[in-house]
Protein backbone atom coordinates (compact mmCIF):
# COMPACT_ATOMS: atom_id res chain seq x y z
CA UNK A 1 0.00 0.00 0.00
CA UNK A 2 1.26 3.44 -0.65
CA UNK A 3 1.98 6.24 1.38
CA UNK A 4 -0.57 7.92 -0.69
CA UNK A 5 -3.16 5.40 0.07
CA UNK A 6 -2.87 5.80 3.73
CA UNK A 7 -2.60 9.31 3.75
CA UNK A 8 -6.48 8.99 1.95
CA UNK A 9 -7.04 6.13 4.33
CA UNK A 10 -6.40 9.53 7.15
CA UNK A 11 -7.77 12.13 5.70
CA UNK A 12 -10.77 13.89 7.75
CA UNK A 13 -13.95 12.31 6.41
CA UNK A 14 -16.66 14.51 7.73
CA UNK A 15 -17.34 18.13 6.76
CA UNK A 16 -20.07 20.92 7.27
CA UNK A 17 -22.40 18.94 4.70
CA UNK A 18 -21.37 15.37 4.75
CA UNK A 19 -19.09 12.16 4.46
CA UNK A 20 -17.35 11.93 1.39
CA UNK A 21 -18.55 9.05 -0.88
CA UNK A 22 -15.28 7.11 -1.29
CA UNK A 23 -15.24 7.19 2.50
CA UNK A 24 -18.60 5.51 2.54
CA UNK A 25 -17.56 3.04 -0.03
CA UNK A 26 -14.40 1.71 1.65
CA UNK A 27 -16.53 1.19 4.83
CA UNK A 28 -19.31 -0.57 3.24
CA UNK A 29 -16.57 -2.83 1.68
CA UNK A 30 -14.74 -2.83 5.07
CA UNK A 31 -17.88 -3.74 6.99
CA UNK A 32 -19.95 -6.23 4.99
CA UNK A 33 -17.56 -8.16 1.98
CA UNK A 34 -17.16 -11.05 3.86
CA UNK A 35 -20.63 -11.63 2.84
CA UNK A 36 -19.97 -11.89 -0.66
CA UNK A 37 -16.16 -13.47 -0.15
CA UNK A 38 -14.44 -9.90 -0.04
CA UNK A 39 -15.75 -8.79 -2.90
CA UNK A 40 -18.46 -6.26 -4.03
CA UNK A 41 -19.85 -6.27 -7.43
CA UNK A 42 -20.27 -2.76 -8.98
CA UNK A 43 -24.29 -2.97 -9.02
CA UNK A 44 -24.46 -3.61 -5.15
CA UNK A 45 -21.90 -0.86 -4.15
CA UNK A 46 -24.60 1.26 -6.58
CA UNK A 47 -27.38 -0.03 -4.99
CA UNK A 48 -26.01 0.38 -1.36
CA UNK A 49 -24.52 3.81 -1.82
CA UNK A 50 -27.71 5.27 -3.26
CA UNK A 51 -29.45 3.87 0.41
CA UNK A 52 -26.51 6.28 1.77
CA UNK A 53 -27.81 8.95 -0.62
CA UNK A 54 -25.33 8.98 -3.45
CA UNK A 55 -26.11 8.72 -6.96
CA UNK A 56 -24.35 6.39 -9.60
CA UNK A 57 -22.14 8.76 -11.04
CA UNK A 58 -20.36 9.59 -7.54
CA UNK A 59 -20.32 6.14 -6.38
CA UNK A 60 -18.10 5.06 -10.53
CA UNK A 61 -16.53 8.70 -9.75
CA UNK A 62 -15.05 7.49 -5.80
CA UNK A 63 -14.42 3.86 -7.16
CA UNK A 64 -11.82 5.05 -9.75
CA UNK A 65 -10.40 7.05 -7.52
CA UNK A 66 -10.22 4.63 -4.69
CA UNK A 67 -8.36 2.14 -7.43
CA UNK A 68 -5.80 4.77 -8.53
CA UNK A 69 -4.51 5.06 -4.82
CA UNK A 70 -4.41 1.35 -4.06
CA UNK A 71 -7.29 0.51 -1.46
CA UNK A 72 -9.57 -1.06 -4.13
CA UNK A 73 -8.71 -4.14 -6.54
CA UNK A 74 -10.80 -5.05 -9.79
CA UNK A 75 -11.65 -8.70 -10.00
CA UNK A 76 -14.18 -10.33 -12.08
CA UNK A 77 -16.21 -12.94 -10.67
CA UNK A 78 -18.63 -15.19 -13.17
CA UNK A 79 -18.49 -12.18 -15.69
CA UNK A 80 -19.40 -9.46 -13.40
CA UNK A 81 -17.29 -6.63 -12.88
CA UNK A 82 -16.47 -6.02 -8.76
CA UNK A 83 -14.12 -4.54 -6.25
CA UNK A 84 -12.39 -5.75 -3.48
CA UNK A 85 -10.26 -3.89 -0.78
CA UNK A 86 -6.52 -4.50 -1.45
CA UNK A 87 -4.65 -5.72 1.20
CA UNK A 88 -3.11 -2.85 2.43
CA UNK A 89 -6.38 -1.31 3.07
CA UNK A 90 -7.43 -4.48 4.93
CA UNK A 91 -4.69 -4.42 7.32
CA UNK A 92 -4.73 -0.36 7.76
CA UNK A 93 -9.02 -1.01 8.68
CA UNK A 94 -8.17 -3.73 10.78
CA UNK A 95 -5.44 -2.00 12.93
CA UNK A 96 -8.16 1.02 13.19
CA UNK A 97 -11.29 -1.94 14.17
CA UNK A 98 -8.86 -3.20 17.00
CA UNK A 99 -8.47 0.32 18.07
CA UNK A 100 -11.95 0.78 17.44
CA UNK A 101 -13.33 -2.49 19.59
CA UNK A 102 -10.33 -3.51 21.92
CA UNK A 103 -8.90 0.29 22.98
CA UNK A 104 -6.66 0.48 25.89
CA UNK A 105 -5.76 1.82 28.37
CA UNK A 106 -2.04 1.15 30.11
CA UNK A 107 -0.68 2.25 33.30
CA UNK A 108 1.52 4.87 33.96
CA UNK A 109 4.20 2.64 35.59
CA UNK A 110 3.73 0.82 31.86
CA UNK A 111 5.97 3.21 30.43
CA UNK A 112 6.43 5.27 27.13
CA UNK A 113 7.89 4.64 23.74
CA UNK A 114 10.06 7.02 22.35
CA UNK A 115 10.69 7.22 18.38
CA UNK A 116 13.97 9.12 17.50
CA UNK A 117 14.70 10.10 13.86
CA UNK A 118 16.75 11.64 11.31
CA UNK A 119 15.93 11.99 7.30
CA UNK A 120 17.99 13.45 5.13
CA UNK A 121 17.12 16.54 3.63
CA UNK A 122 17.40 14.72 0.50
CA UNK A 123 14.68 12.35 1.33
CA UNK A 124 12.01 14.67 2.15
CA UNK A 125 9.44 12.34 0.91
CA UNK A 126 10.20 9.82 3.39
CA UNK A 127 10.15 12.39 6.40
CA UNK A 128 6.66 13.26 5.69
CA UNK A 129 5.50 9.65 5.45
CA UNK A 130 7.27 8.92 8.69
CA UNK A 131 5.78 12.01 10.75
CA UNK A 132 2.24 11.09 8.57
CA UNK A 133 2.22 6.96 10.22
CA UNK A 134 3.76 8.53 13.54
CA UNK A 135 0.81 10.95 13.69
CA UNK A 136 -1.56 8.11 12.72
CA UNK A 137 -0.22 5.76 15.61
CA UNK A 138 -0.80 7.97 17.85
CA UNK A 139 2.45 9.41 18.77
CA UNK A 140 2.54 13.08 20.70
CA UNK A 141 6.09 15.53 19.62
CA UNK A 142 8.26 15.66 22.83
CA UNK A 143 11.05 17.19 21.04
CA UNK A 144 12.17 18.04 16.83
CA UNK A 145 12.52 14.56 15.95
CA UNK A 146 11.57 12.98 18.88
CA UNK A 147 8.28 11.80 19.24
CA UNK A 148 6.39 9.79 22.14
CA UNK A 149 4.06 6.99 22.84
CA UNK A 150 2.39 4.66 25.72
CA UNK A 151 4.98 1.60 25.76
CA UNK A 152 1.71 -0.43 24.72
CA UNK A 153 2.30 0.66 20.93
CA UNK A 154 5.61 -0.89 20.00
CA UNK A 155 4.66 -3.82 18.32
CA UNK A 156 2.39 -1.71 15.66
CA UNK A 157 4.80 1.04 15.37
CA UNK A 158 7.62 -1.77 14.40
CA UNK A 159 4.70 -3.45 11.97
CA UNK A 160 4.12 0.15 10.48
CA UNK A 161 7.54 1.28 10.23
CA UNK A 162 8.69 -2.14 8.60
CA UNK A 163 5.70 -2.09 6.04
CA UNK A 164 6.39 1.36 4.56
CA UNK A 165 10.16 0.81 4.55
CA UNK A 166 10.73 3.50 7.30
CA UNK A 167 12.89 1.20 9.75
CA UNK A 168 16.39 2.60 8.96
CA UNK A 169 15.85 5.92 9.90
CA UNK A 170 13.85 5.27 13.80
CA UNK A 171 15.67 4.36 16.54
CA UNK A 172 13.04 3.22 19.27
CA UNK A 173 13.47 3.56 22.53
CA UNK A 174 11.50 2.29 26.05
CA UNK A 175 11.57 5.00 28.79
CA UNK A 176 10.22 5.98 32.04
CA UNK A 177 9.29 9.66 33.22
CA UNK A 178 11.17 10.93 35.52
CA UNK A 179 11.68 15.00 34.70
CA UNK A 180 11.02 17.25 37.60
CA UNK A 181 7.83 18.73 35.19
CA UNK A 182 4.84 17.19 36.61
CA UNK A 183 3.68 14.19 33.55
CA UNK A 184 -0.29 15.47 32.89
CA UNK A 185 0.87 18.84 32.27
CA UNK A 186 3.63 17.69 29.66
CA UNK A 187 0.87 15.46 28.33
CA UNK A 188 -1.37 18.50 27.36
CA UNK A 189 1.62 20.02 25.41
CA UNK A 190 2.91 16.80 23.46
CA UNK A 191 -0.97 15.80 22.45
CA UNK A 192 -4.44 18.15 21.46
CA UNK A 193 -6.18 16.61 24.04
CA UNK A 194 -8.41 19.54 23.90
CA UNK A 195 -9.06 19.08 20.53
CA UNK A 196 -9.16 15.29 20.91
CA UNK A 197 -11.86 16.06 23.77
CA UNK A 198 -13.89 18.13 21.35
CA UNK A 199 -14.05 15.65 19.13
CA UNK A 200 -15.35 12.94 21.02
CA UNK A 201 -17.64 15.19 22.43
CA UNK A 202 -19.23 15.98 18.56
CA UNK A 203 -19.42 12.67 18.49
CA UNK A 204 -21.24 12.08 21.10
CA UNK A 205 -23.38 14.87 20.12
CA UNK A 206 -24.58 13.52 16.91
CA UNK A 207 -24.65 9.80 17.68
CA UNK A 208 -26.75 10.27 21.13
CA UNK A 209 -30.00 11.14 19.25
CA UNK A 210 -29.49 8.36 16.73
CA UNK A 211 -29.10 5.66 19.73
CA UNK A 212 -32.43 7.53 21.79
CA UNK A 213 -34.17 6.77 18.48
CA UNK A 214 -33.20 3.22 17.99
CA UNK A 215 -33.37 1.83 21.26
CA UNK A 216 -36.86 3.24 21.46
CA UNK A 217 -37.81 1.22 18.17
CA UNK A 218 -38.66 -2.81 18.47
CA UNK A 219 -39.49 -3.25 14.40
CA UNK A 220 -35.61 -2.24 13.01
CA UNK A 221 -35.91 -0.99 9.29
CA UNK A 222 -32.63 -3.01 7.81
CA UNK A 223 -31.85 -0.22 5.05
CA UNK A 224 -32.08 2.51 8.19
CA UNK A 225 -30.32 0.26 10.01
CA UNK A 226 -27.17 0.42 7.61
CA UNK A 227 -27.51 3.90 6.32
CA UNK A 228 -26.78 5.01 10.33
CA UNK A 229 -24.04 2.18 10.78
CA UNK A 230 -22.38 2.76 7.68
CA UNK A 231 -22.57 6.50 8.84
CA UNK A 232 -21.32 6.08 12.33
CA UNK A 233 -18.12 3.80 11.22
CA UNK A 234 -17.26 6.20 8.68
CA UNK A 235 -16.70 8.60 11.32
CA UNK A 236 -15.24 6.88 13.89
CA UNK A 237 -12.50 5.06 11.98
CA UNK A 238 -10.23 8.19 12.79
CA UNK A 239 -10.87 8.77 16.43
CA UNK A 240 -9.05 6.03 17.41
CA UNK A 241 -6.24 6.94 15.67
CA UNK A 242 -5.83 10.23 17.05
CA UNK A 243 -6.56 8.78 20.43
CA UNK A 244 -3.04 7.49 21.02
CA UNK A 245 -4.60 5.60 24.51
CA UNK A 246 -3.15 7.50 27.08
CA UNK A 247 -3.48 6.08 30.81
CA UNK A 248 -6.62 7.25 32.35
CA UNK A 249 -4.79 9.00 35.39
CA UNK A 250 -3.38 11.63 32.01
CA UNK A 251 -6.78 12.72 30.76
CA UNK A 252 -8.65 15.37 31.83
CA UNK A 253 -11.55 14.65 33.75
CA UNK A 254 -15.02 13.62 32.50
CA UNK A 255 -13.25 11.99 29.28
CA UNK A 256 -15.52 12.29 26.32
CA UNK A 257 -13.43 9.48 24.87
CA UNK A 258 -15.04 6.73 27.13
CA UNK A 259 -18.21 7.52 26.77
CA UNK A 260 -18.01 7.88 22.78
CA UNK A 261 -16.41 4.18 23.03
CA UNK A 262 -19.57 2.84 24.74
CA UNK A 263 -22.06 4.64 22.54
CA UNK A 264 -20.37 3.32 19.53
CA UNK A 265 -20.44 -0.33 21.33
CA UNK A 266 -24.55 -0.42 21.68
CA UNK A 267 -25.41 1.14 18.29
CA UNK A 268 -23.02 -1.20 16.69
CA UNK A 269 -24.93 -3.88 18.58
CA UNK A 270 -28.02 -3.18 17.94
CA UNK A 271 -27.94 -2.05 14.37
CA UNK A 272 -25.10 -4.62 12.71
CA UNK A 273 -28.09 -7.46 12.27
CA UNK A 274 -30.01 -5.67 10.57
CA UNK A 275 -27.58 -3.77 8.46
CA UNK A 276 -26.08 -7.42 7.25
CA UNK A 277 -29.40 -8.63 6.16
CA UNK A 278 -30.38 -5.62 4.02
CA UNK A 279 -26.33 -6.22 2.28
CA UNK A 280 -28.21 -9.45 1.33
CA UNK A 281 -31.11 -8.23 -0.18
CA UNK A 282 -28.92 -5.77 -2.48
CA UNK A 283 -26.53 -8.24 -3.14
CA UNK A 284 -29.63 -10.46 -4.35
CA UNK A 285 -31.50 -7.07 -6.08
Amino acid sequence: MTSTAGADMAEDVVDGRGIQPRHLIVTVCALFADQLDGWFPVASLVRLLADLGVDEPAVRSSISRLKRRGLLEARRVRGAAGYELSDGARRLLHDGHQRAVHQSRPAVADGWLLAVFSVPEAERGKRHTLRSQLTRLGFGTAAPGVWIAPAHLHQETAAVLDRHGLRGYVELFRADHLSFVELPAKVAEWWDLDGLQQSYADFLARYRPVWRRWSRRRAIPEREAFADIVRMHTEWRLLPYADPGLPRELLPKNWNGSLAAELFASIDRRLTVPARRHVNLARLG
